[in-house]
Formats: structure tokens, C-alpha cells, sequence
């Protein structure tokens, strides 16, 4: 496929990977990104044009859309950390509901009817709360987001629908579970313990550990948002989940694993420096995501069971501490 792609976030973790794999099939990419401190120059694909802006500016938006021709625009920008919007939700307000609808308002002026056009709203498996034991989310599940995070997702899932249904834009929304893989900033849980562990800090682990959450390697994740690109029908929501539930305890004793073998310790092992510490305001217990819809009409299927893409990360960030060092200094 040959196309002109506007992705917003795309210096992020998520955001990069997907640049990165559109530049690979021959797209032409823009990306566009206001360079916060998730958001690095450094993570932009070579083949890609980096420009410096915030989505909320729709002037800018309009320039590029008209500029790139652009046929389709991915929204990745988002604030994404949950423990920052519960100590200060106004940029997760800012960004991810108002940056939207700004980016919504352009684009419906670009579009004008143009047939192929598409916009792809990046969303969160977390809009929809928390589950119980058993059962998995899907594209049917009730909206009942618990955190400021993941209360301005669902926002600006529910404004891509209302734009989709009032004006006729051909807007596709998709939600996915807990990614993992590189380039993740390091405040994240899985490059967050390999940084605590190496330092030879204390690994935070929240309340009992037991909350679960399915991870989904981002490589994966981003094939599904292609697919949903190129397969999708404007006006569905598709979701993507990993099928690798595990407790928050038991990932990181497995991340403690791969360094004892991968950089052991002079003495004993790294799951000595786990400590459990006060849980989350609002923590959702269990999160996990039924994406049968999107085998089914997208062909989405996974590359990466768990215990594969998490060796690979860990290897990865082992290799790259430099880069961890230079994203934590941009704080």
C-alpha cells in the first residue's frame, strides 16, 4: 500500500513502532508530535518527516493534512500514564479529549467525502474498567473507565463514534491491552523493574501483586492497527489483546528471572529487591480482552507468546541502557 499517513504520537513508544513498520511496506509518513517527555526524536524512523506540534493546534493540522495529502491520519498522541493523570489530570483532559476533538475538526474539514480517507483513534483497553475472575472485554463491553487516564480515552473514543455517526467520518476506533517491547519509556512497568533492578533499587510492586493485566508485544499491536487501517469498516471498533494474562507478581518475578540469567548479581537473586508498597488509587484488578472479532473479519493473529517477547525486551533494554539513561535525563 501506497499512502500518505499522518500519525500523531508517533515518537512515542507505540506511535514509533507503527512509523516504523508503515515506512517498511513504503508509506509516506508524516509524524506528527509535541515532543513531551514520552515523545523522543530519537525513536522516529529515519524514512519518516518529524514535525514538531501539538494536535490541539488545528491550523497545523490543517496545513499538513492539505500539504502530505494525507490519506489517513492514526491518533496515538495521548498522555498514557495512569498514576500521572490521578496526581494531575488536566494535560490527560488537555490532550486526549480536547487535542482530539481538535484533530476531529480538521480532519471532517480535510475529508470533505473523500472516500478512501480513514482516521484511526488509538484507544485503551482500560476504558472499560475492570473485570472480574473470569470473562474477557470486547468490542460490546459497557464503557465504565475508573481513572482520569482512562475516563479522557473513553472521551475521545466516544467523540471519534459521534463524528463517525453526526458528520459521516470514516473513523475507526481500536483498543488493546498492556503493551510491552522497546523503546517503552522507563516508567513503565516491565522497563521500569529492569531499571529499579539494575540500579539495585527496590522493585515497587502495587498492593498484593495479583492484579492481572494481558500483554501484547507492540510489534503485534501494530500489525492489528494496520490491518484495521487497510480492512476496517469506518464506524466499528476492533480490539487486540495478547492472550498472556499473568499477575503483576508473577511478571516481574519472571522479568527477575531473565536478569539473574542474562546480568546476574555478585549474590543472590533480583527478586530479593521486590517490594510491595501502597496500592494504586482506583486499580483496576484484571484486565483482559476477547479479540475474536478482529481475527475473524481483520485476520489479526500474534507473533509473540509471552515468554518470548518478554526475553527479547529485557535482552533489548540490557543492550540499550544508554538510551534508558538519555530518556530519564529529559524528565
Amino acid at each position: 500500500m501506497t499512502a500518505s499517513l499522518l500519525i500523531t504520537g508517533g515518537a512515542g513508544f507505540i506511535g514509533s513502532s507503527f512509523v516504523a513498520q508503515c515506512a517498511a511496506r513504503g508509506c509516506r509518513v508524516v509524524v506528527l508530535d509535541a515532543l513531551t517527555y514520552a515523545g523522543h526524536r530519537e525513536n522516529v524512523d529515519k524514512h519518516a518527516s518529524l514535525v514538531v506540534g501539538d494536535i490541539a493546534d488545528r491550523d497545523l493540522v490543517r496545513r499538513l493534512l492539505r500539504e502530505h495529502a494525507i490519506d489517513a491520519v492514526i491518533n496515538f498522541a495521548a498522555e498514557s500514564h495512569v498514576d500521572n493523570s490521578i496526581a494531575g489530570p488536566k494535560p490527560f483532559i488537555d490532550t486526549n479529549i480536547t487535542g482530539t476533538f481538535q484533530l476531529l475538526e480538521a480532519c471532517r474539514e480535510y475529508w470533505d467525502g473523500k472516500p478512501e480517507f480513514r482516521f484511526v483513534q488509538i484507544s485503551t483497553d482500560e476504558v472499560y474498567g475492570s473485570l472480574g475472575p473470569t470473562g474477557k472485554f470486547s468490542e460490546a463491553s459497557p464503557v465504565r473507565p475508573n481513572s482520569p487516564y482512562s475516563a479522557s480515552k473513553a472521551a475521545a473514543d466516544h467523540l471519534a463514534r459521534a463524528w463517525h455517526e453526526t458528520y459521516g467520518l470514516p473513523v475507526i476506533v481500536t483498543h488493546c491491552t498492556n503493551n510491552y517491547g522497546p523503546r517503552q519509556h522507563p516508567e513503565k512497568l516491565i522497563p521500569n523493574m529492569i531499571r529499579c533492578a539494575l540500579a539495585g533499587k527496590k522493585l515497587p510492586v502495587y498492593g498484593d501483586g495479583k492484579n492481572v493485566r494481558d500483554w501484547i508485544h507492540v510489534e503485534d499491536h501494530c500489525e492489528g492497527v494496520w490491518l484495521a487501517l487497510t480492512k476496517g469498516t469506518p464506524g466499528e471498533v476492533y480490539d487486540f489483546g495478547g492472550d498472556n494474562e499473568v499477575e503483576n507478581l508473577t511478571l516481574v518475578r519472571q522479568i527477575c528471572t531473565l536478569l539473574d540469567q542474562k546480568r546476574p548479581k555478585s549474590s543472590g537473586s533480583y527478586a530479593d529487591q521486590i517490594a510491595f508498597v501502597t496500592d494504586r488509587l482506583g486499580h483496576d484488578r484484571r484486565y483482559a480482552i476477547d479479540d475474536s472479532k478482529s481475527q475473524r473479519e481483520l485476520g489479526f493473529t500474534r507473533r509473540y507468546k509471552l515468554e518470548q517477547g518478554l526475553e527479547r525486551t529485557v535482552e533489548w533494554y540490557l543492550e540499550n541502557e544508554a538510551w534508558c539513561n538519555m530518556i530519564m535525563g529529559k524528565r
